[in-house]
């Protein structure tokens, strides 16, 4: 059971000192989640598309409430999913 994640971009300054980061994230061998870092001193929000060729059959969720202090956010997902996230805050 493996859960990877990865920061493919960072844009800062923007609403005010807002910083916008966005990456990928996956669930292999039966993971079902794990911590997406995203960077942030505090994240106001962080939002999931899971990648596939058909409609899953479960919404991945974040299992936190924002805003959290720190950039590590728990999400839960499907067996062996493979997705994008996207993270904004300060």
């Amino acid at each position: 059971m493996a859960f990877a994640m990865a920061i493919t971009s960072r844009v800062d300054g923007g609403y005010g000192a807002e910083a916008f980061v966005y990456g990928t994230y996956t669930s292999t061998g039966g993971s079902t989640g794990g911590e997406v870092v995203t960077g942030l001193l505090s994240c106001k929000g962080l939002h999931l598309q899971p990648k596939g060729s058909a409609v899953i059959s479960t919404q991945s969720v974040v299992n936190e409430t924002f805003p959290v202090n720190g950039g590590s956010i728990t999400i839960v997902t499907s067996a062996d999913e493979v997705g994008q996230w996207f993270a904004n805050g300060y």
